[in-house]
């Protein structure tokens, strides 16, 4: 976050002339005084104790879209129809009961505050995943399937942290593994938008549980020793510097700062360092579990304690399976018992106590969430032969922890069905509202699209009861 105070001599209004200076020039890059001088009111202590708490951010997005019965919002006095498959059990909250699928999950509820009321009434995958990444509604509505990525999007939340917080050197502010979230075709709302390609999240695509694991970008060649990169880049410098008329082009600049944070990226040990796993004990990665989401969570561990603002570990898609992700419209209880949540309840809470064990869970929000929930009602789904439950954007559950997130709690509920929300409703503006406010960002910001036109970074409120 910038830092307002310092020791240099301060002006009638409290700001010193270096202040002032670097509040003018930072204008340009849509962060207006407003909302800085509210950002030093929080040094000063005039501000709700949650904000900025966090000093990273892991979002863990279930792609496909959990079921709320069978996870954290069950109805065991309902009708079987909509009660499901499987029955519930108690958690360490005395009354609050979870699908019988998460044991070890349900031991670590006291860490958590669950939010049973999110709603998007959104049932399309890419038009509620780009409600819940940016927190606005897509241009051309809801419930529309045929909405693709465009860089007139709003961007993304993974975005405005890299465009709003500053990592540090040699580590990139906002990295996304191990696969971006696609079905057909890649959905909207995953990358800087408006904001341009320069402020796009770190994708990476990879297979943290492989054997043979390894990011291939961040590998010198052979025979490049560090001093060898080093001595290349000022290389580079001296033969590619442009004439004057050049120097102010955006695509030159664009250029310059992409090539400066490879480099930056391959000369620093620190983002190398982390994404190597082969330094976690053997046993550690077991405890994680070694499949594709355990090694994920272990991976987004190593990257907010290097120092990344935000880490994203997205919910893989097989190719080769039947299983389309969380999106289980047929086959619900086979893949549920035997795909989705066993790698989900193995991973996540060790992922928990892993942080808390290092000091790192107080200073790190971690959102367990997904693009919506599933139909309260069992359906034939064709034309398969099986049940299963529907897209359903009207109320599901998402699950905070960490970071000033007052544990042992579930804020909000949905009707007797599961179908709506009945009390404390939250839309996807809280939630990023809620995200930006525990990183330290106010969340009435302003950034400004290529017309210059204004837009806050959210619409939405700060969920003060979380914390």
């Amino acid at each position: 976050m910038i830092g307002l105070l310092g020791p240099s001599a301060r002006l009638c209004d409290g700001y010193t002339r270096r202040e002032m200076l670097r509040l003018g020039g930072l204008s340009a890059f849509g962060i207006s005084l407003p909302h800085l001088i509210a950002a030093k009111r929080v040094h000063a202590g005039d501000a709700r104790p949650s904000f900025g708490r966090a000093k990273s951010c892991i979002v863990l997005w279930m792609t496909g879209g959990p079921p709320q019965h069978e996870t954290w919002d069950p109805k065991p006095d309902a009708p079987a129809e909509i009660r499901g498959p499987f029955d519930s059990i108690s958690t360490s909250l005395p009354g609050i009961r979870v699908g019988e699928l998460m044991p070890n999950t349900a031991r670590i509820l006291d860490k958590l505050c669950v939010l049973r009321a999110v709603h998007t009434d959104n049932p399309s995958h890419p038009g509620s995943s780009y409600e819940m990444m940016t927190g606005v509604l897509h241009p051309l509505g809801k419930g529309r399937d045929d909405v693709v990525d465009s860089r007139s999007d709003f961007p993304n939340f993974s975005s405005i942290v890299k465009r709003l917080r500053q990592a540090p050197p040699g580590i990139p502010a906002a990295v996304v593994i191990p696969e971006p979230i696609f079905n057909v075709p890649f959905y909207p709302g995953q990358h800087g938008g408006f904001l341009g390609s320069r402020f796009d999240p770190w994708r990476l695509t990879c297979d943290p549980s492989a054997s043979d694991f390894k990011i291939p970008e961040l590998s010198l060649p052979d025979g490049v020793s560090d001093s060898r990169l080093s001595a290349r880049t000022g290389l580079l410098n001296l033969v590619d510097s442009p004439d004057a008329a050049l120097r102010g082009d955006a695509t030159w600049k664009t250029y310059k700062t992409d090539s400066q944070q490879a480099f930056d990226l391959l000369a620093g040990r620190r983002a190398r360092e982390a994404l190597d796993l082969s330094r976690e004990p053997p046993e550690v990665r077991d405890r994680y579990g070694r499949h594709k989401f355990g090694q994920g969570c272990l991976l987004a561990r190593r990257l907010v304690e290097a120092g990344v603002p935000l880490v994203q570990v997205n919910w893989h898609r097989d190719k080769d399976d039947d299983t389309p992700m969380w999106d289980a419209h047929w086959k619900l209880e086979d893949n549920l018992k035997r795909k989705l949540m066993p790698p989900m309840d193995q991973s996540y809470p060790v992922l928990l106590d892993d942080l808390e064990q290092r000091g790192l869970l107080s200073e790190t929000l971690v959102i367990w969430m997904g693009e919506f929930g599933r139909t309260p009602k069992l359906e034939f789904v064709a034309p398969h032969p099986t049940i299963g439950r529907n897209h359903w954007g009207n109320v599901f559950s998402i699950a905070l922890a960490g970071a000033g997130v007052r544990g042992g709690q579930v804020l909000g509920s949905s009707d007797k069905d599961g179908a709506y929300p009945k009390d404390f409703a939250v839309e996807p503006g809280d939630l990023l509202a809620t995200l930006y406010h525990s990183l330290g960002i106010d969340p009435h910001a302003e950034i400004h699209d290529p017309l210059n036109r204004p837009h806050p970074i959210s619409r939405g409120r700060v969920l003060e009861r979380v914390f």
